[in-house]
């Protein structure tokens, strides 16, 4: 059944009728959609499934992705309650034609675990979540290690380690995510060191997959699916570390460093022209501020002068400045959007497009007020609490962009060729009476999944990571993310992304740097909808990670690895199968 089967399904208000509201929060913290409609009930609308696994809590819920571009009325999903529970549902599958999709906390834009308007009759979305999240740490080891079920958060996690004196040096910005869901999509933050400082053992400034030491997951064993663990020094893991869910892990053993204190400090008055000037440029610019912190992220919000530029820096000590937090998520201006936020965004979602100048300068009012109301300008704290801070509760809207590969010695002149491209872009629609793009422009940097960063015996780095490093480039040792988001529905957006995607493959391809994709957000642009370029698709992208790497760890030996540990294809879907075929 498709979601526009009108005769099937039942309708998007009587669906949300069933439940007692649009949304219920899980029991550790991340959000899913509610009104669960248990497997026998008169109220289910889609195929009941054959002989279902016994034991395994079954029941009809609506999905959403993050933006909400992905939304389905009904989908049955399960909550397998152990790793042997998802061998059983992928031997039912195989059995039966049907596909198991896990889910996480469904914070993504790409369609890798349901793909919008294809039929879900065979679809069984297993929710990790709710059992399959036990946290435990190792710390006497070397390295020390923790290992965590596959629905753990990044919050859960990281607490566990803090309690034992560890952490990670490079966090994304939303604690709530799934650990199989982060290292599926390669998941990054935005730390590089600063000028001078040594690494700490156990941490990398590259994508939580580098830190995989182990993963678990259910593979083909030659005559049914069964659990495998995969070390780091085994060949098959590397494709696995960054799998983009075209395999189901269920748990996974990451090294950690000792923990840090760390300040992070907001600056709202520095021009984007000084902020974003090219290499060698006097001022306060991103290049300085990556040569004394090395941590640095830009919010540019649209058609305003000055960005939001949070930058954090190791202080074991708190300075005299700044203010002590205890827990992460300290800026509640941006985690809950206030009225006059939701007024704009009501008018721009109503066909309003020409208040987008008002919409940025509005946000950019808030932020600075809300840092000033908060005393948040200027924090000092354990480092997970200050690099955790995007709840379910942030303004959710689309994103295009991804990363361009150079040396730390180009990161100005990247940024200051993106910015100004764009300004002249948006300048240009704004002059014809058009607005396509209404949200801000996010800047960040990380280091790659450098080998040399990994504890124990490796095969390699992540296969497919966007921060793979490239052996015949061992300058290009950063990964600038250049990110700009819009307010779902846009009229004119994917046309606009598509435009970017294509200027910044042009710009960056060559000696001094390469683009590839962030696998969360949104790529492939076509004129109307992202994921559906097929000459990026099927040729640009897959060449991107064939170029310049051994043939034996490339794009297409990865793909023979998840082909050869899912044959039946029990862990796919139809977008998977067009990228991966």
């Amino acid at each position: 059944m498709t979601i526009r089967d009108e005769s099937l399904r039942l309708s998007r208000r009587g669906f949300l009728a069933a439940g007692a509201g649009a949304l219920a929060a899980t029991a550790l913290g991340g959000w899913a959609p509610a009104h669960a409609v248990p497997f026998g009930s008169s109220g289910a609308t889609l195929p009941a499934p054959p002989e279902f696994p016994e034991g395994i809590g079954l029941f009809q819920q609506a999905y959403q992705n993050w933006s909400k571009e992905i939304m389905l009325d009904a989908v049955w999903t399960c909550t397998p309650t152990s790793p042997e529970d998802v061998v059983r549902l992928a031997n039912w599958a195989h059995a039966h034609g049907y596909t198991i999709r896990p889910r996480g906390a469904m914070h993504g834009w790409t369609p890798l675990t349901v793909v919008q308007g294809a039929s879900v009759d065979r679809v069984i979305l297993a929710d990790t979540m709710v059992h399959l999240n036990g946290v435990s740490v190792q710390p006497g080891g070397d390295p020390a290690t923790v290992t965590a079920g596959a629905g753990a958060t990044l919050d859960a996690i990281t607490t566990a380690l803090q309690e034992h004196g560890l952490g990670w040096a490079n966090l994304p910005a939303p604690g709530v995510l799934s650990i199989a869901g982060s290292l599926a999509v390669d998941a990054h933050g935005a730390a590089l060191p600063a000028d001078g400082e040594e690494p700490v053992p156990g941490n990398t400034f590259g994508s939580l997959s580098n830190l995989v030491t182990e993963m678990t997951a259910v593979v083909w064993t030659g005559s049914e699916y069964g659990l495998r663990t995969f070390r780091r020094s085994e060949s098959d893991i590397t494709a696995l570390l960054t799998n983009l869910g075209r395999t189901f892990v269920t748990s996974v053993t990451m090294q950690a460093g000792p923990n840090t204190r760390m300040r992070c400090r907001s600056y709202t008055d520095i021009d984007w022209r000084e902020l974003f000037a090219p290499a060698g440029a006097e001022g306060r610019t991103f290049e300085s501020f990556i040569r004394s912190d090395g941590r640095a992220e830009a919010i540019w919000y649209p058609f305003t002068d000055k960005p939001w530029m949070k930058v954090w820096s190791i202080a074991p000590e708190k300075p005299a400045a700044s203010r002590e937090v205890f827990g992460p998520y300290n800026y509640p201006f941006s985690d809950n959007v206030p009225e006059p936020i939701t007024d704009l965004l009501g008018q721009i979602t109503a066909g309003n497009t020409s208040i987008a100048p008002a919409f940025g300068q509005a946000y950019y009012g808030v932020t600075v007020a809300g840092l000033a109301a908060s005393n948040s300008s200027d924090i000092w704290g354990w480092s997970k609490d200050l690099q955790f801070y995007i709840k379910a509760t942030t303004l959710r809207l689309t994103e295009g962009g991804g990363a361009v590969l150079t040396s730390r010695a180009n990161i100005a002149n990247v940024i200051h060729d993106f910015t100004h491209w764009f300004h002249e872009r948006i300048e240009h629609y704004r002059s014809l009476g058009q607005y396509p793009l209404n949200g801000p422009v996010e800047i960040r940097c990380c280091g790659l999944d450098q080998p040399g960063d990994v504890r124990v015996p490796s095969a390699g780095p992540p296969t497919i990571s966007a921060m793979r490093p490239r052996p015949d480039h061992p300058e290009w040792d950063t990964a600038i993310w250049l990110n700009v988001l819009g307010v779902p529905g846009t009229p004119g957006m994917f046309a606009f992304y598509r435009e970017m995607e294509q200027w910044m493959r042009q710009r960056f391809a060559g000696g001094d740097s390469t683009f590839r994709p962030e696998w969360s957000k949104g790529w492939a642009f076509g004129p109307e909808r992202p994921y559906t370029d097929d000459s990026i698709l099927t040729g640009a992208l897959p060449d991107t990670y064939r170029q310049g790497v051994p043939a034996h760890e490339n794009w297409d030996s990865a793909r023979q690895v998840f082909n050869r540990l899912d044959p039946h294809r029990v862990f796919s879907n139809g977008f998977l199968d067009r990228l991966l075929p």
